[in-house]
């Protein structure tokens, strides 16, 4: 027998008693059902989408737009308002508040860790209460829509496992991400689109950025077609979509008719799934050079509708034009957008940089959620807007009244949800008087990974796919409970 030939034997029965010991009652199963069940039963797709995992119960999102402020952004300097701190200027912090928690090596070795005080005024906004600061005056007027989460927590300190944790569920890459996640279960409404798609907003400062790596919207175990899609800021949004001088389209899609049927070959001897990824990403990016460059005009867009987003929104990769496209994106049917917006990784110069990090997204983001009422995507959509974790109440170097740094603090921080699956005007956790330690109601990542599967209509702890001889999920092995009064 050859080599080859004995390879795709074994890779068949493997596939046969790995995936098929229900197959033939499956089938009987739908055969009864019929076509009808089998759509309702599962999240239709269009020719050359995939229709995803059917649904535990009832899902009231159909849609996540995930807004993610790279570097951390101050709990204290916009959500968490401490005012017992102003009589704690300068003062160290306390052993016994500090306990001896981890420290990050930018201040394990300062001799002193003197509190810095917001600078900034707090305002209660809407019927809940919720305390917001001066800096973000279009949120404040939305406060009634969203649910606030003041006591988020994680055990990652630093950047890069940090926002691995909040994004896979896990310090440590190669992971699905939560977008993969969704794409997987809730299956393709486009068959010109990807379902997953990443936007990486360009900051109006760029004072100190982090790295933002594809690592954060690989799909992992999970098919390959489940990965994002990165959109670029300028130029082409996707990199060799559109045909080189010379090239015609007719010449393009004979190219790929006969990678096509080279791949096919390919798929029969072997089997590998990925070699299907790879011919369906190839259709795909086809039918993109047509849909991808009218979605990212925004001329059609009324004045009415631009005027939401504020006076950056026409210029391409800022953060307002990036909720606007979020928008078209989810319009034609992406199933999850996910946003970048970088450098919130405040250590030093706090007051010269919030005002610009707060001004590239506060109107848009109102904006945003004015729009998707009036266009009735408001009720099936979800957006999360948060970092990868929060700041500390003591200054990184010298502090002064007007101006102070803080270092990484994973121990609490805040992010808020809005769409129709939350309950809005919610303000869930509580912190201590130095936002430093969590008082009342902890929300770990779990928590939130396994409230969001929720409100897509997934439980948590059988949402999952088995890889390497054990059911992998989202939400790990440890304990995870689905926060239900952030869910309307």
């Amino acid at each position: 027998m050859q080599l080859l030939d004995e390879l795709r034997l074994n890779l068949t029965r493997r596939h046969f008693f790995s995936r098929g010991s229900h197959l033939l009652g499956g089938a009987s199963l739908a055969t009864l059902l019929g076509s009808a069940g089998t759509a309702a039963a599962n999240n239709s797709a269009p020719a050359g989408g995939h229709a995803g995992v059917p649904l535990h119960f009832p899902g009231k999102v159909k849609h996540i737009i995930y807004l993610h402020m790279v570097g951390g952004p101050s709990q204290l300097d916009l959500y968490d308002y401490k005012p017992v701190m102003n009589d704690w200027y300068d003062k160290d912090l306390p052993e016994s508040v500090r306990n001896g928690q981890r420290l990050t090596t930018m201040t394990s070795g300062q001799k002193r860790f003197p509190i810095a005080p917001s600078k900034y005024k707090f305002t209660q906004q809407g019927q809940c209460g919720m305390w917001v600061t001066e800096m973000l005056p279009y949120t404040s007027k939305m406060v009634d829509d969203l649910a606030f989460v003041r006591s988020m927590n994680t055990e990652a300190i630093n950047h890069e496992p940090a926002i691995s944790y909040m994004q896979t569920g896990n310090q440590i890459t190669g992971r699905p991400c939560l977008g993969a996640w969704a794409s997987y279960g809730l299956g393709s409404l486009n068959e010109n689109l990807p379902t997953f798609v990443v936007l990486v907003a360009k900051p109006s400062n760029q004072e100190q950025v982090q790295a933002i790596s594809a690592r954060l919207w690989q799909a992992g175990y999970l098919p390959g077609e489940h990965a994002g899609v990165s959109f670029r800021a300028a130029g082409d949004p996707i990199l060799y979509i559109n045909n080189p001088p010379g090239v015609s389209t007719d010449v393009r899609r004979k190219t790929l008719d006969g990678l096509k049927s080279l791949n096919e070959m390919t798929l029969a001897q072997l089997g590998d799934p990925e070699t299907r990824t790879r011919i369906q990403q190839y259709e795909l990016a086809f039918r993109m050079q047509a849909s991808v460059p009218e979605l990212t005009d925004i001329a059609s867009e009324s004045k009415a509708t631009l005027d939401l987003y504020g006076d950056d929104v026409q210029k391409p990769g800022s953060f307002a034009n990036t909720a606007l496209v979020s928008r078209r994106l989810i319009e034609r049917g992406v199933r999850f957008v996910q946003v970048y917006h970088n450098n919130w990784d405040h250590h030093g110069n706090l007051a010269g940089r919030m005002k610009d990090q707060t001004r590239d997204v506060d109107q848009p983001c109102w904006g945003l959620v004015q729009d998707l009422k009036s266009r009735g995507l408001w009720d099936s959509t979800l957006i999360i807007w948060g970092g990868e974790f929060g700041r500390t109440v003591y200054s990184q170097g010298g502090v002064s009244r007007e101006n102070y740094g803080r270092d990484h603090h994973p121990r609490c921080f805040t992010m808020w949800l809005g769409g129709g699956a939350i309950k809005g005007g919610t303000i869930y956790g509580e912190t201590d008087d130095f936002s430093y330690n969590i008082a009342k109601d902890p929300v770990h990542i779990r928590d939130f990974h396994a409230t969001v599967l929720k409100t897509m209509g997934y439980d948590h702890e059988r949402f999952t796919v088995k890889h390497l001889g054990l059911d992998n999920r989202l939400t790990g092995v440890e304990p995870a409970h689905v926060i239900d009064k952030l869910l309307a």
